[in-house]
C-alpha cells in the first residue's frame, strides 16, 4: 500500500489542479483507496468476462453436437452444416464465428462434457491451443502446467510445440506419465529438473553453423526468459561467467542459478560439442568449491549439468562413478523434436507396460 500512496502522491505532485493540497496524507489515501477499487474491479470484470467467454463458447459447442446427434445434420446440412453456420452467425453477430472456430467449440464440448471442469483460470485462447493436443493425458499435463506456472499463451505454444510432455513422460514409466498428467510436473529430487534433450531451438543458431560456446552462452543470455521456460520452474539466475577464485587461478562457470524449490545452486557448463570426461573433472571442482566456499547452512548440496550438443553414454557412466556430488550430463538440440515419433514411443511405453 505505501508503493501505491507514494505513486499516487507522485503523479498528483505532478499533474493535480485541484484545490485540496497533494501532498496532504489524507486526501493521499483517499485516491488510492479509490484507485485500488478500479482496479480491483477491472480484475474482477476480465475474470468475468473471460468465464462468460467460456461458458458461451463451451454452450455453442454443445449445441452443435446435440443438433448433429439428433440425426438434423446429416439429413438436412450434412458437412456444410459448420461452413452455414460460420456464415450466418457472423453475419448476425460479426467476428469470432469462423468455421475453425466453431470446429473448437465442439472440440471444447466433446473434450470437457461438463463445463464444471472447465478451470477459468485459462482463456479461451489456452483452450484453442490445448484443444490441438490429440492424447488425453498430454492435455491435460499442459492444463496443469498452465494452472500452477502461469503460462501465457505464446509459452503454452511453445511447450507444446517443442513436446515437454513427451520428453518428460519418456524419462519415467506408466505410473510416473499418470502422475505427470494428472500432477503436472512435481520438482522433488535433482533428476526431476533434467531434460534430455534441452531444447534450445529459440537461439536462432543454425545447426549446421560452426558456433562457438560463446556465441550459444550469448543466445542463451539474449533470450533468457524462453531458456527459463525451458528449464522449468525454480530457476533464478545468479550469473554468468560467474568467477571462481582457486589460489592465483580464476576458473568460470558459464550459467549459475539458485533453484527455489530443491533450495540448491544449479551450475550449467555449455559445450558446444561432445561431452568429454575432462567436462566431469571440471564440474565437480566447481561443486566441491560452491558446497566449501557458497553454499550457506540452509543451502541442499549445489548440482551441476554439464550440457553438451552429444555424449557418449558408455563414457559418460564411467566417468560419473565415484563421483559423489549431484553431477549430470544431458544433451541440447537446436531444433523442434519431432512430436509424432516422441508420441509413437510414448505410445509404445504405455502399452508395453499394461496391466
Amino acid at each position: 500500500m505505501d508503493s501505491k500512496m507514494n505513486k499516487v502522491k507522485k503523479e498528483l505532485t505532478i499533474a493535480s489542479t485541484s484545490a485540496f493540497q497533494s501532498n496532504d496524507s489524507e486526501y493521499v489515501r483517499l485516491v488510492s483507496l479509490i484507485s485500488d477499487v478500479w482496479d480491483k474491479a477491472k480484475e474482477r470484470a476480465a475474470i468475468a468476462v473471460n468465464t462468460e467467454l467460456l461458458e458461451a463458447n463451451w454452450q455453442t459447442g454443445r449445441y452443435i453436437v446435440e443438433f448433429e446427434q439428433d440425426g438434423n445434420a446429416k439429413a438436412r446440412y450434412g458437412e456444410q452444416l459448420l461452413t452455414n453456420l460460420a456464415k450466418d452467425l457472423t453475419r448476425m453477430r460479426g467476428r469470432g464465428f469462423s468455421r475453425s472456430n466453431l470446429i473448437y467449440m465442439r472440440k471444447l464440448y466433446l473434450a470437457f462434457p461438463k463445463s464444471e471442469t472447465l478451470s477459468h483460470q485459462l482463456t479461451w485462447s489456452h483452450y484453442f491451443e490445448l484443444l490441438k493436443c490429440n492424447n488425453p493425458l498430454e492435455m491435460q499435463f499442459y492444463i496443469k502446467e498452465c494452472v500452477q506456472q502461469g503460462w501465457k499463451v505464446r509459452e503454452l505454444k511453445r511447450q507444446i510445440n517443442s513436446s515437454l510432455f513427451q520428453r518428460l513422460a519418456l524419462s519415467t514409466d506408466k505410473k510416473g506419465v499418470l502422475a505427470l498428467a494428472h500432477e503436472g510436473h512435481q520438482v522433488q529430487t535433482a533428476e526431476d529438473i533434467i531434460h534430455d534433450p534441452f531444447v534450445l531451438e529459440f537461439t536462432g543458431l543454425p545447426q549446421q553453423k560452426c558456433y562457438k560456446e560463446k556465441e550459444l552462452e550469448n543466445a542463451l543470455k539474449a533470450h533468457m526468459e524462453k531458456f527459463l521456460l525451458e528449464l522449468g520452474r525454480g530457476f533464478a539466475l545468479i550469473g554468468r561467467q560467474y568467477i571462481i577464485p582457486i589460489g592465483a587461478r580464476r576458473l568460470k562457470v558459464d550459467l549459475v542459478f539458485y533453484h527455489t524449490i530443491l533450495k540448491c545452486y544449479v551450475l550449467i557448463d555449455l559445450k558446444r560439442a561432445e561431452i568429454m570426461h575432462s567436462d566431469i573433472g571440471q564440474m565437480n571442482l566447481y561443486l566441491n568449491y560452491f558446497k566449501n566456499e557458497i553454499c550457506q547452512p540452509d543451502d541442499n548440496p549445489p548440482m551441476g549439468i554439464v550440457l553438451g550438443a552429444r555424449k557418449d553414454e558408455l563414457l559418460m557412466e564411467y566417468a560419473l562413478q565415484g563421483i559423489d556430488n549431484q553431477l549430470f550430463t544431458a544433451r541440447y538440440q537446436l531444433y523442434l523434436p519431432n512430436r509424432e515419433e516422441l508420441q509413437s514411443q510414448l505410445d509404445r511405453l504405455l502399452e508395453n507396460t499394461k496391466e
